[in-house]
């Protein structure tokens, strides 16, 4: 069945210049069982890539429906690579286990400095002011943001050591078996960490389950008027996926060393379809493959 692709994400494609379709590769052995938190990922380890999916240049991809628990697509899903700043999805996620959205953070000068180092993305804090969680999330998901990262680590962990375990023990009770975290924010520091797309899938599945979390990844721009407290910032989504039809987010993210990546997500007649993109060597071309690959699951669950 002929696959809609929306206006921009077809010129998107079209200018990256996609031709042929990748080979399927080995499947590799079935990993365990994953608890109820995995929320509609199946836990099942193998290569899935229809003749009728739209071309994946991308070496890792994986999409499901979290709704009723169908694979879709999964090209090298359990491949463990750096994911950048989709480490993001598991800070928030982590933070909103202990914190209320109205709770208050101090930036402090560590953060900012801490941030500044090794040309991390940053949400242009500054030290002194005091925020809600909820706009220091917004600074972290939306900018992608890591010295709104160090503020939450720092905060509830205490302490970004202390943050980071509990970063770890969150991917097990998830069932994330092959993700191991370094830090809050993604950067290569300490090795960068790992993950798979299967287990970056999951993750997103659990931000979007929680509606504050699913609000921030789905708003395309923030604005934080000036108070007594701190001053004014305005911070726009990196995904440009926002404003296609159904997208709720989620994640972007680059690193040199784990490329493009991206973790997105639709709601498309009743089912929710989450996805996840790694190691992209096009900024562009990860949108458009992600559009692409909405569009036709969204038409072959219609199908169904």
């Amino acid at each position: 069945m002929p696959v809609h692709i929306p206006g921009r994400i077809a010129r998107a494609l079209l200018g990256a210049a996609l031709a042929g379709r990748i080979a399927t590769a080995a499947a590799v052995p079935a990993s365990a069982a994953t608890p109820a938190a995995a929320a509609g990922v199946p836990a099942a380890v193998r290569t899935l890539t229809p003749a009728d999916a739209p071309a994946v240049y991308a070496p890792a991809a994986y999409l499901v429906d979290v709704t009723g628990g169908r694979e879709h697509y999964g090209k090298r899903a359990d491949e463990r690579r750096p994911v950048a700043s989709l480490t993001k999805m598991m800070t928030a996620y982590v933070v909103l286990k202990e914190a209320k959205p109205t709770d208050t953070v101090e930036v402090t000068a560590e953060d900012v400095r801490n941030a500044s180092r090794g040309g991390a993305a940053v949400a242009g804090l500054a030290a002194g002011d005091r925020l809600t969680v909820e706009d220091v999330l917004h600074a972290l998901l939306l900018p992608s943001g890591a010295d709104a990262a160090h503020v939450l680590a720092r905060t509830y962990g205490p302490g970004v050591d202390a943050f980071v375990a509990k970063m770890n023990a969150t991917a097990r009770e998830l069932g994330m078996r092959d993700t191991h975290y370094v830090n809050a924010d993604g950067m290569p520091t300490g090795g960068g960490g790992y993950s798979t797309a299967r287990d970056q899938a999951r993750l997103a599945a659990a931000v979007l389950a929680d509606p504050t979390l699913k609000a921030i990844t789905s708003t395309r721009y923030h604005e934080v008027p000036a108070t007594a407290e701190h001053g004014a910032y305005s911070w726009r989504n990196t995904n440009r996926l926002l404003g296609e039809p159904g997208v709720i987010g989620v994640k972007t993210g680059y690193t040199r060393a784990a490329g493009y990546t991206l973790a997105f997500a639709a709601d498309r007649g009743g089912r929710r379809l989450v996805g996840v993109i790694l190691g992209e060597t096009s900024s562009a071309r990860r949108f458009a493959t992600a559009g692409a690959l909405l569009d036709w699951a969204a038409a072959r669950s219609a199908d169904r």
